[in-house]
């Protein structure tokens, strides 16, 4: 009791030194104002400090101090701030760091809960797990000797991960095997990709997905266009990609401009103005350019997007983006805790704001309620370089929209049977699979025995309308177990109908851009001293 009560005054005391922080940050920004609000803060902070003793000594169960302080009063505070204001516990500090730095240290392989058990969904190619022969489908049953029954897939993800060159032992059960199979797996650096998949999908054109924005991003997109050689078209692919590292955001804009214009700009209640341009530019490469978009993408990827929107080098398409347009300063604290305050806005090169309002609304409704985005009722105009009609304070809007397809009733059942997973972890036991397989009437007919095998229902109605999509999906899961993750990506984007839209309005692509640099060279001709 006396180390529980102990804990909990030195969270109080951080909570109170936290508070004391923002006091004195708010108080920076306003010093006409700051005597006043040091007696009002000192005397909340007392108020707070009576009613936590209260609660502790008061309350019918025992008072977890974790719980209120790190999920209770902090974000609590913070969330009145606005959205994206955050507290960050040890764990969640720590998950943060290692996504900006884009590497973690453990055995390189992605887990999952099937059927209440906790299964390696893959290893990542030339991995330490991929070495050790771990395949996809091995129940992980025990980590360094510990019993995973009733574990979280976090709590064995947690396990997994180590310092480099440490051991950890793991046991899996595998159906082809009657016993348990041991595996002792040195840990390694594993790298965190965030351009998770590139390639030529057509002969000269390229795919590219981001997934998001730390610390090696702009080297990871510098090297896939390298590889790329001379490209005469490229869909980037933005969507579901919740932003990261502003710099790495900027450079990755950087690569698609011309050396000198501006990719995105912010400033605060009290901090200037600061102005972010291309420094390198594209180096002359003026291939078409589509950026694919959805109401995921956010922060740093709706910076890029809007830069190359805003300059007409790139057709936009899908859906309005999140827009999430605050700036985040990351202050380290004590005990391995962080936080994220918001300090500026974004604005993309035209003037408009990225951020939707949050006024007046929940958490729950800013995050999942949709309603009313992309409604340009009282939106700000802005132009783009050629003089196209934009809007602020609402995420960046598609040139083009294209809802995304909306799966079936019957396409979920097969999701939640894990219909693929299953077939192909069988599949691959017993064929030989090749890069030249494809799904034929064979397969599908093999692929109907695992779902009746496993009580899935299903009518030929629902396989014949749903022949494309089934045929797909068993051959990227089969490609995922066969040749790793990024293979069986390939052959989802190369099917994706949204990829697939993004490539015929490459044409369309290059003519917006060709317009605007005819546009621009009209307006600076008529503007030369006569």
């Amino acid at each position: 009791m006396a180390r529980s009560s102990n804990r909990a005054s030195i969270l109080v005391v951080s909570f109170l030194a936290l508070c004391g922080f923002l006091g004195m940050v708010f108080a920076q920004k306003n010093p006409a104002t700051a005597h006043d609000g040091d007696s009002d803060v000192s005397q909340s902070l007392h108020q707070f400090a009576e009613v936590y003793d209260v609660v502790e000594r008061n309350y019918a169960e025992p008072v977890n101090p974790d719980k209120a302080i790190y999920n209770g009063a902090i974000p609590g505070m913070l969330h009145v701030l606005d959205p994206h204001s955050n507290f960050f516990d040890p764990k969640s500090y720590s998950l943060l760091r290692e996504d900006q730095r884009g590497k973690y240290y453990g055995v390189g392989m992605t887990v999952g809960p099937r059927n209440n058990k906790v299964i390696v969904i893959a290893p990542f190619v030339g991995t330490p797990a991929y070495r050790a022969g771990i395949h996809p489908g091995d129940v992980i049953i025990a980590v360094d000797g510990k019993p995973t029954d009733n574990m979280t897939t976090g709590d064995v993800a947690d396990l997994l991960k180590g310092p480099k060159g440490t051991t950890v032992h793991i046991t899996v059960l595998r159906e082809s095997n009657d016993k348990p199979l041991e595996f002792a797996v040195v840990r390694d650096e594993i790298p965190r990709y965030s351009v998770d998949l590139h390639f030529l999908i057509r002969p000269g054109i390229g795919y590219m997905h981001v997934s998001g924005f730390n610390e090696t991003t702009e080297k990871e997109v510098q090297d896939a266009l390298d590889q790329f050689g001379d490209l005469k078209g490229l869909v980037l692919d933005l969507r579901q990609n919740p932003g990261g590292l502003l710099n790495e955001g900027v450079g990755v804009a950087d690569k698609f401009l011309h050396k000198g214009q501006l990719i995105v700009s912010h400033h605060g209640r009290s901090s200037p103005e600061h102005r972010y341009t291309a420094t390198h530019g594209n180096g002359g490469r003026e291939y078409p350019l589509v950026v694919l978009v959805n109401r995921g993408t956010a922060s740093a990827a709706e910076i890029v997007a809007g830069a190359i929107q805003d300059h007409d080098r790139g057709l936009v398409v899908g859906e309005t983006t999140f827009g999430k347009g605050l700036v985040q300063t990351v202050y380290p604290l004590s005990n391995d805790t962080g936080l994220a305050l918001t300090t500026a806005k974004y604005y993309t090169p035209s003037g408009r704001l990225i951020q939707r309002d949050y006024s007046n609304v929940s958490l729950y409704d800013y995050y999942f309620d949709r309603d009313g985005i992309g409604d340009t009722t009282n939106k700000e105009v802005k132009l783009t370089d050629s003089g196209r009609t934009v809007y602020g304070g609402g995420g960046i809007a598609p040139d083009v929209k294209v809802d995304p397809i909306k799966s079936n009733h019957f396409q979920d059942a097969l999701l939640q049977h894990y219909a693929f997973f299953n077939f192909a972890k069988h599949y691959v036991v017993g064929h030989h699979v090749t890069k030249n397989f494809d799904v034929d009437d064979n397969v599908v007919q093999d692929f109907r025995k695992s779902l009746d095998a496993d009580k899935v229902p299903y009518t030929e109605a629902d396989l014949v309308q749903n022949n494309e999509w089934i045929r797909s999906s068993i051959k990227s899961e089969i490609f995922v177990d066969a040749f790793g993750q990024e293979e069986g990506l390939k052959v989802k984007a190369e099917t994706d109908p949204e990829v697939l839209k993004g490539l015929d309005l490459l044409p369309q692509a290059r003519a917006l851009a060709e317009n605007a640099r005819k546009v621009i060279a009209e307006r600076n001709s008529s503007s030369l001293p006569r």
